[in-house]
């Protein structure tokens, strides 16, 4: 049995660490509170727990009367539908929660997407507050901006795939990055490519396309 497993049970029948006690003490006192605040700010606390490496579900759970144990994992679910979304993803998520039911996760994510109130028990969850209160508390900013960078460059990716082909996409990048042409690729650029992308480039087609998408 390793040390993790051993603490695992031992949170099981009670015994927290110094080290682990506050922050999980923390998550189980939130679960208790019933405060709508509270727990819109589950997930916030979940993952600064969990980059702090003080999260352990066993000893949160310990901390709780057998009723409340339910709202935790409810919460928790809740938690990573959130990050889902958000595309955050954290190196603890696997090891801690892995077993977690995948398809409610999936459930609650398209609920978040959809700005719909999550019903936890006898509170209402709205998910505006969930994702404000975590952008603007998470310690680990960093992971959202790769996040946010990461979706732009999908979107972008996928605007050039509705106009270039995929060879055309790599000349393209190409002619960015100033790395040189062969002459083939050269005469290929200047006759198809460059006309797109000049066409691209002018102001009155943006506004003509804003004007037809409104």
């Amino acid at each position: 049995m390793t040390n993790t497993e051993l603490a695992e049970k031992a949170a099981a029948l009670g015994y927290r660490t110094s080290a682990e006690d506050d922050d999980n003490r923390t998550l189980a006192d939130i679960v208790q509170s019933r405060e709508q605040r509270f727990w819109e700010a589950f997930p916030l606390l979940l993952a600064n727990a969990g980059e702090r490496g003080k999260l352990n579900h066993a000893a949160a759970s310990a901390c709780l009367p057998e009723e409340d144990r339910k709202y935790l994992k409810l919460l928790i679910i809740v938690s990573l539908a959130l990050y889902d979304s958000l595309g955050v993803k954290f190196g603890w998520r696997e090891r801690l929660f892995g077993s977690f039911p995948a398809r409610l996760i999936a459930n609650f994510k398209g609920k978040l997407e959809q700005g719909a109130e999550l019903e936890l028990g006898d509170l209402l969850v709205l998910p505006e507050r969930l994702r404000e209160t975590f952008l603007a508390g998470f310690k680990g900013k960093a992971l959202l901006r790769s996040a946010a960078l990461a979706e732009e460059q999908d979107g972008l990716e996928a605007a050039l795939a509705e106009i270039f082909t995929p060879r055309q996409r790599e000349l393209l990048m190409k002619k960015i990055r100033r790395e040189p042409f062969t002459k083939t690729e050269k005469e290929y650029f200047s006759r198809v490519i460059k006309k797109k992308a000049r066409a691209l480039a002018n102001d009155e087609l943006h506004r003509l396309a804003r004007r037809a998408l409104a």
